[in-house]
């Protein structure tokens, strides 16, 4: 696993053990980072469900302004944290050991894009799009990208979120969601 692009371009990130935590492939993460490409920099980050904090990390280095690593486990959390300082990333992330709901509930900031990579088969997923887009955490031209597995069902959200697209990588479905006044990808 390793930085694609950017200020950090080529640099390897650690990983867990176990099989709790299943990093986004570098097929699908160079999919993701081509679908935004245009809308990274200076944007603020919120990578929910971090792990490793891969996606996020490939942010900041893209030129994101700031990032925010959410994980519930004290680990996973550890890691993000090297991980930023292998990257040299530190200095633009704030990592928080927590339950993703909880923070979504909590935070008074809002993001340009979001990030949404739970374990798959869980209902995680669908529940944390339905509060992020309740909460309304998102600034105008936000963007939610939830990666899940192809055949997972997502909730509808209310406006001013829509389903923009979804794209397709094997078993593996992205699927992006804009918050209102954003412009076409």
């Amino acid at each position: 696993m390793r930085v694609i692009t950017g200020t950090a371009r080529g640099r390897r990130l650690k990983e867990l053990s176990g099989m709790e935590t299943r990093p986004t492939t570098d097929r699908v993460k160079e999919g993701l980072f081509n679908i935004i490409q245009f809308e990274i920099e200076g944007r603020r980050v919120l990578d929910l469900f971090a792990g490793t904090g891969q996606l996020g990390i490939e942010a900041l280095s893209r030129g994101a302004e700031r990032a925010v690593f959410v994980d519930s486990r004290r680990e996973a959390a550890k890691l993000v944290e090297e991980n930023l300082r292998l990257t040299g990333l530190r200095d633009r992330a704030q990592v928080v050991q927590g339950e993703a709901l909880g923070f979504l509930a909590s935070t008074r900031e809002k993001f340009d894009l979001v990030f949404l990579d739970p374990p798959y088969r869980t209902p995680l997923l669908g529940q944390a799009l339905l509060k992020l887009t309740e909460f309304d955490i998102l600034r105008a031209h936000g963007i939610i990208i939830c990666e899940s597995d192809a055949d997972a069902a997502l909730p509808e959200v209310a406006g001013p979120y829509g389903l923009h697209r979804t794209y397709r990588y094997g078993r593996i479905k992205l699927t992006v969601f804009r918050r209102e006044g954003a412009e076409e990808l």
